[in-house]
């Protein structure tokens, strides 16, 4: 019996027929219809994608090389001199400086953010009551906050009935100095995206594993350990997101100070400059070419960022 099993076991063997009904079937080919179906979804967004988004893109380059005035039908090329004209006069890179004051207010409101998501992660009283009163200035548009504090910041406005029932009297002009005025706007723009990181660090806090917290705390680990050790390792990526965010803002600021000053007593950014090239100027060319080179500038602050601080997988269990 063990002689005939190693007979059929030997290499060579004309294989026994297999037997009917367990015969390979060939898969199944899927009809065209229902592969093109994943893609049919995804025809409007693309659609939406390039026409709005990737075609504008193309028009502002192509512009960036041409004199245009945004009115006329002509369009003379001029090669490389609306960039040459960007680079030879320096007036028109001083307005960076200005980023300067929502770099420091980015500090500020990741810093604030990531102390009240760590606080508001663990159980507190009325934690959804803050967390909702923290994240609701983002929800506000930004034209009505604008406003709002262009009447909080005048002469005998809230802010000076509040420091006058305080009995601090002051008779400063919040938006009339530059540095002034640009700390003010800064302010308002760390209390207008404060919730923004707010909820992306809370969101990451709280997808970090419960089991981890508790094995810490029989530990006897305090709050500031769980969050040396813990916290701040899982949020990395977050953090790093954030960062991101907050520098290519505070290059690209706009819509705060062009309601509350229009640029004027120095708090014109470059993006207020660039539209006033544009609209009140009529150099539509110049304006384009400057946005090209702040569309620049922000993707090699950002890759120069990436290669500093790479995304690491952040492994805790």
């Amino acid at each position: 019996m063990a002689d005939t099993t190693r007979e059929a076991a030997r290499p060579g063997t004309p294989a026994a027929p297999a037997r009917r009904g367990r015969t390979a079937r060939a898969p199944r080919r899927v009809p065209l219809p229902r592969r093109l179906t994943p893609w049919l979804f995804l025809l409007a967004p693309l659609a939406l994608l390039l026409t709005f988004t990737y075609a504008p893109i193309a028009n502002m380059i192509a512009y960036s090389f041409t004199d245009w005035d945004g009115v006329s039908p002509e369009l003379n090329y001029t090669g490389t001199g609306n960039y040459t004209e960007l680079l030879t006069r320096s007036e028109l890179f001083e307005v960076f400086f200005v980023s300067g004051y929502y770099l420091v207010a980015s500090v500020v409101q990741i810093v604030l953010a990531l102390y009240f998501a760590t606080v508001l992660s663990f159980d507190v009283r009325f934690r959804n009551f803050f967390k909702g009163v923290l994240f609701f200035p983002y929800l506000i548009n930004g034209v009505a906050i604008g406003f709002v504090f262009l009447y909080f910041f005048q002469d005998g406005g809230t802010l000076d009935s509040v420091l006058r029932l305080l009995g601090v009297e002051t008779d400063h002009a919040w938006l009339g100095t530059p540095s002034s005025a640009n700390t003010s706007l800064a302010g308002v723009s760390v209390w207008r995206y404060l919730g923004l990181n707010f909820v992306l660090f809370l969101g990451a806090i709280q997808s970090i594993p419960g089991e981890l917290y508790e094995a810490a705390e029989i530990d006897g680990a305090s709050r500031w350990h769980q969050f040396r050790h813990i916290i701040a390792p899982g949020i990395r990526p977050v953090l790093s997101l954030s960062v991101i965010l907050s520098v290519s803002g505070s290059l690209s600021v706009f819509e705060i100070p062009y309601i509350m000053t229009g640029g004027a007593t120095g708090t014109e950014t470059f993006v207020i400059q660039t539209v006033k090239l544009a609209f009140q100027f009529n150099k539509t060319g110049l304006a384009s070419a400057a946005a090209v080179v702040l569309l620049l500038i922000v993707l090699a602050v950002t890759w120069v960022q990436r290669r500093i601080v790479p995304d690491e997988k952040v492994d805790l269990v």
